[in-house]
């Protein structure tokens, strides 16, 4: 039999995030196809996957397509020539394998914000604070849930992990001009903007010595070959990335509209999420849940509200649970 050591979590505890929406559905009934889910900052509408090579599901992923993909990241995001990139099954993924790229010490994450880095830097044995002098840093840039921007000023540590999940909806703020920076690492999330969460893409961007370690834990054919060609085809396709950009825009002031009409105030947030304040907002997530809509809650705060953009179709609905 397979013994496993004392200190082995089979069972680690659930971290706060998005989703959820199974425990709604056992509480508020229906099923999934009845229910939208407004609970996280995805993208609706997502980019419309190109037709793929028949290879691209039944060979290893090539060094071509992977090519392409970095290249049409380094255009995308204007990459300085002296920094690396490094593709990856998900920023989740980057973000469990960077507390182990340096040694172990201290690691400032201001917050509020959402709990990957804190969680992955503590199951690293680094010592987790808010703020004060520290050996690493990770600022969430623009943040979850409150949208706040930083600016180079605040990266203060000697190394800084800057998370741009959500910085596609405002590359005027990207810190990408300085990548090349020693010490710095920028992520970037494939499943907010472009909505294919379930692509698990995401890119490491910064400090040469930096992606040359993460890439050795990460190993080789990381990505796989859908993603590889889904992925360069979205980076390259700047008209549907300016025509959603626009759209989010509409979209977030439209939802502003419904939700201060009901009585909420906005707190922040960006254009593909949006956080309120609200008297309760336990009653409120309740409320919408009565009519299958699902929204964000946190539980350092009794008032702060947190909805993601409706799909086209769904717009009905939500206005008619806040009537």
């Amino acid at each position: 039999m397979c013994q496993t050591g004392r200190n082995v979590k089979l069972n680690p505890p659930q971290r706060d995030h998005g989703g959820g929406l199974d425990a709604a559905i056992a509480v508020h009934g229906g099923t999934r196809a009845d229910w939208v889910d407004l609970s996280t900052g995805i993208n609706p509408e997502p980019y419309p996957a190109p037709t793929l090579p028949p290879d691209a599901w039944t060979a290893l992923p090539d060094a071509e397509a992977l090519d392409r993909l970095l290249r049409a990241a380094r255009r995308h995001w204007s990459v300085p020539d002296t920094a690396a990139v490094l593709a990856a099954p998900g920023a989740s993924l980057i973000i469990a394998q960077v507390p182990h790229l340096w040694p172990v010490g201290r690691v400032s994450i201001p917050g509020p914000t959402y709990n990957e880095h804190a969680a992955a830097f503590d199951a690293a044995r680094w010592q987790v604070v808010r703020s004060g002098p520290s050996d690493a840093q990770v600022i969430v840039h623009p943040n979850n849930p409150d949208g706040r921007i930083w600016t180079l000023p605040d990266l203060k540590a000697r190394f800084c992990i800057v998370d741009e999940s959500f910085c596609d909806v405002l590359p005027g703020a990207t810190m990408m001009p300085a990548a090349s920076r020693g010490g710095l690492l920028i992520l970037k999330s494939f499943g907010k903007f472009w909505g294919l969460a379930g692509l698990r893409l995401g890119f490491a961007i910064g400090d040469t010595q930096l992606i040359a370690l993460l890439a050795e834990r990460i190993g080789p054919w990381a990505v796989s070959g859908p993603a590889l060609h889904i992925g360069a085809a979205a980076l390259e396709d700047a008209d549907w990335n300016a025509r959603t950009r626009a759209r989010l825009v509409r979209d977030a002031t439209r939802l502003d509209g419904l939700m201060t009409r009901a009585g909420a105030r906005l707190h922040g947030g960006t254009t593909l999420f949006r956080l309120y304040d609200v008297d309760d907002a336990q009653s409120w997530q309740a409320r919408l849940a009565e009519n299958h809509i699902w929204s964000r809650v946190f539980p350092y705060s009794t008032r702060w509200l947190r909805l993601g953009l409706p799909p086209a179709g769904a717009w009905p609905r939500l206005e008619a649970a806040l009537g």
